[in-house]
């Protein structure tokens, strides 16, 4: 089982060093790892049987290792997005912004930080992933664009809780959509 660190670790304020290739089966295996962590953590009866809370991505800095690889695993619209990506990039975002109305949450954030996280509603992005086994291009709008900005942010040392606006955590940037 991987022990996720919280936000008071250092690490999760580091900049992550790019995976050098030939990329390692031991890097194959922690994306796949983690990914797995992620999908017994959406099952409710494992989950309240480990004491796991639900999660939809993992970054590497939040099980201790400073490497620019995440996994992503959720549903949306009954489409499975399941990804082990290792040094992804951000080719092109949209100008329109998306946020969470609930807020987003983190594995590594116990403490509930109150406010929005503006975040683009489209993004591009590629990377190598681990399931495909070649370098891909993932085309995100909404849910899936916000969960991958997320966990791009914590290879760069970022939390969500960065994002919200400190003397109005509630604002929307105008023309911001809501999911």
């Amino acid at each position: 089982m991987l022990k996720i660190l919280d936000d008071k670790n250092k690490m999760l304020r580091t900049v992550c060093e790019e995976v050098k290739k030939p990329y390692s089966a031991e890097d194959f295996s922690t994306l796949k790892e983690m990914v797995g962590f992620l999908s017994l953590s959406q099952d409710p009866e494992y989950a309240e049987k480990n004491h796991l809370q639900a999660g939809i991505g993992l970054a590497a800095p939040q099980i201790g290792l400073a490497k620019r690889m995440f996994a992503i695993y959720l549903t949306e619209n009954d489409v499975l997005y399941k990804y082990g990506l290792i040094n992804p990039t951000i080719l092109r975002t949209s100008l329109k912004q998306a946020y969470m109305s609930g807020g987003e949450g983190c594995l590594s954030v116990k403490e509930k930080h109150l406010g929005l996280v503006m975040r683009y509603y489209k993004v591009v992005m590629a990377g190598y992933d681990v399931f495909e086994q070649k370098d891909i291009t993932i085309t995100a709008y909404g849910y899936l664009a916000i969960a991958l900005q997320h966990e791009f942010d914590h290879l760069n040392g970022v939390l969500y809780y960065d994002h919200i606006d400190k003397k109005d955590p509630l604002k929307v940037s105008l023309g911001a959509v809501e999911i």
